[in-house]
């Protein structure tokens, strides 16, 4: 069907509650959704495309023709859309793989055995202590269990290596028994290890207690050094104790989302508590979402239709559309209320902080970059309105001597990183004298042409997701015309200095936005601010400089400036010329030798 035909069809729809399933020309469904009036919202994806993101025009360009249910209440559309989600996996919905599985804690068997974590049990004489929900306690419990009892992580096999080699870092700082250097006895050390099994089956209060018993007995028998031994695994146990309180809150249960939008992906990552403790984190990286609202109803609905438990509270990173409708089918699959929290302070802020960074780590690892770079440009998109942060930021100064020798110089960040492969340097060539609001305007507008005019493969065709202007509002007031002329949608903003010339605020709308108080944002800025002022005003120290020599040239009988730039071209430098022979002088383009004379005649007045 074509796009006229299917709006004609949607148009027929009813203004009541339902389910629409869109499919490609081999009748294959590639998006299901829901709505509240089925009119409104199917016929609104068969027309002007001007509000639509690319995602939704390139579904509609696949879409050949419809279905629809129709149901009594938003709410049933809500439930029967989840249900065919899950039934079918279209393309164009937003999707969670679950791939969590099943996690066991395996003991081999063997004179030395070895605790670790795993996928799934083998038929290998192994003794498997699960299954466990969470990947992330299992590896936890592990790691810390090793460290309890000092049990080697390394890839040495025991009894083959065992007394052959000298023990390693882990060995030197005391966090491992050292079988390899024959530190321990072959019984010592299965002693270790059935004491770590019962610590994982039992846990740490049950562990504590035994050992505490058994430290008495020992200390009452005169075995000092063994009691001692149990004092400091005991010790470990309650510093570890201490550690897991850092990320606790004082709740029952509670599951924490953040969702982290890049230019390219996005990553959604919750963090899970039970008993006040965490106990699960997990995150998707997805393709970069256009309306964070729905994204998150959309992520949490499809998050909790693959998982059993539902808390009684969930903190989340921002707003959700229809947070109410998704409260009412949250509640009717947990049997319980349960609530939604935007948290503002305190504890439950942390942990939602804490969510929101690890999610930021995940993105940036999965595009080459470092987690503190992308938390600036969040912050930074956040306190600026933009829609996602700004992956491609160009920055502008204008530097001069009283108006003399105008330049100016173009410096890129990409991904929070200075790229001088693409910085610029511009010569103010509109008109002499102090002018930074004309200069501004004259630097942008040939960027602009530049990027209308140069062929592929110039940085000039890259178009910015923002742009920052070393000055105030006047600054941006001069630049924008430019930017809405030339058709260019660049959001533009200016850095504003303090009297020391150190960055305070962003201008925006004739007004400021402090950005002292948020740190990763501030130091990003005043990097950019710091760097574009040094490439600005570097140019024009040398351009000013080199004006100042060629002027000496001028001064000379018969040389104007075409000579004196042949010169400076062919001797490099004025102390050059100088030390130059009236033979020399000749050798150079456009010198004769009344000329050469002359040059030597000024430069060795006696």
């Amino acid at each position: 069907m074509t796009e006229k035909e299917l709006r004609q069809k949607a148009m027929a729809l009813p203004l009541q509650p339902g389910v629409y399933i869109m499919k490609n020309k081999d009748k294959k469904i590639i998006y299901i959704g829901k709505a509240k009036k089925l009119k409104n919202r199917v016929s609104s994806y068969f027309g002007s495309h001007s509000n639509h993101s690319l995602k939704v025009i390139r579904m509609v360009e696949n879409v050949d023709d419809f279905d629809y249910i129709l149901v009594d209440t938003e709410f049933e559309a809500l439930v029967l859309e989840c249900s065919l989600i899950k039934q079918h996996m279209p393309k164009y919905n937003i999707l969670l793989k679950d791939d969590k599985g099943y996690n066991y804690i395996k003991i081999t068997k063997g004179e030395f055995p070895r605790i670790s974590e795993c996928k799934r049990m083998d038929d290998d004489g192994a003794t498997y202590v699960g299954p466990y929900i969470s990947n992330f306690s299992v590896k936890q419990a592990v790691e810390e269990t090793l460290k309890i009892f000092k049990l080697p992580r390394c890839n040495k096999q025991f009894p083959r290596d065992y007394g052959k080699s000298r023990p390693c870092l882990n060995g030197f700082m005391g966090l491992c028994s050292s079988p390899c250097a024959g530190r321990i006895t072959r019984e010592e050390y299965v002693n270790n290890v059935n004491d770590a099994v019962a610590f994982l089956k039992g846990g740490s209060q049950a562990a504590v207690r035994e050992m505490t018993q058994q430290m008495q007995e020992l200390s009452d028998n005169l075995q000092f050094e063994e009691a001692a031994k149990l004092r400091d695994r005991i010790k470990a146990i309650k510093n570890l104790d201490e550690k897991q309180k850092v990320v606790s809150i004082n709740v029952p249960e509670e599951d924490v989302f953040a969702l982290v939008n890049g230019k390219k992906k996005a990553c959604f990552e919750v963090i899970r508590f039970q008993n006040g403790r965490l106990t699960d984190s997990e995150f998707w990286l997805i393709d970069s979402v256009d309306h964070l609202p729905s994204a998150r109803f959309e992520l949490i609905e499809r998050y909790y239709a693959m998982r059993d438990r539902i808390p009684s509270r969930i903190a989340v990173d921002g707003e959700i559309e229809d947070e109410e409708l998704l409260l009412q089918f949250l509640e009717s699959k947990r049997g319980k209320k349960t609530e939604f929290i935007h948290p503002q302070k305190g504890e439950h802020l942390s942990i939602v902080k804490m969510c929101i960074q690890n999610a930021n780590e995940h993105l940036a690892q999965s595009e080459g970059r470092l987690g503190r770079e992308f938390a600036a440009l969040e912050e930074l998109a956040g306190l600026l309105g933009l829609p996602k942060p700004p992956e491609y930021i160009e920055s502008y100064d204008i530097s001069h001597t009283f108006g003399a020798d105008n330049v100016a110089g173009m410096v890129v960040f990409h991904n929070g990183r200075p790229m001088k492969s693409a910085y610029k340097r511009f010569s103010i060539k509109g008109f002499d004298g102090q002018n930074d609001v004309g200069s501004m305007n004259e630097v942008l507008t040939r960027r602009f042409n530049h990027y209308y005019n140069d062929d592929e493969g110039s940085t000039f065709k890259i178009l910015p997701d923002l742009i920052l202007l070393d000055g105030g509002q006047p600054q941006v007031n001069a630049v924008l015309p430019v930017v809405a002329k030339m058709g260019i949608n660049v959001p533009v903003f200016g850095m504003v200095k303090d009297n020391k010339h150190r960055t305070r605020a962003i201008a925006i709308d004739g007004g400021e936005i402090e950005i002292n108080s948020h740190r990763s944002a501030f130091t990003l800025v005043s990097n950019i601010q710091e760097e574009v002022h040094r490439f600005a005003i570097t140019y024009h120290h040398n351009k000013h400089k080199k004006s100042a020599l060629s002027s000496s040239l001028l001064s000379i009988e018969g040389i104007g400036n075409a000579k004196a730039k042949a010169l400076l071209k062919h001797f490099k430098t004025i102390t050059k010329i100088k030390e130059c022979s009236v033979e020399e002088l000749q050798n150079c383009p456009s010198i004769n030798s009344k000329d050469a004379q002359n040059i030597y005649n000024f430069y060795h007045k006696m």
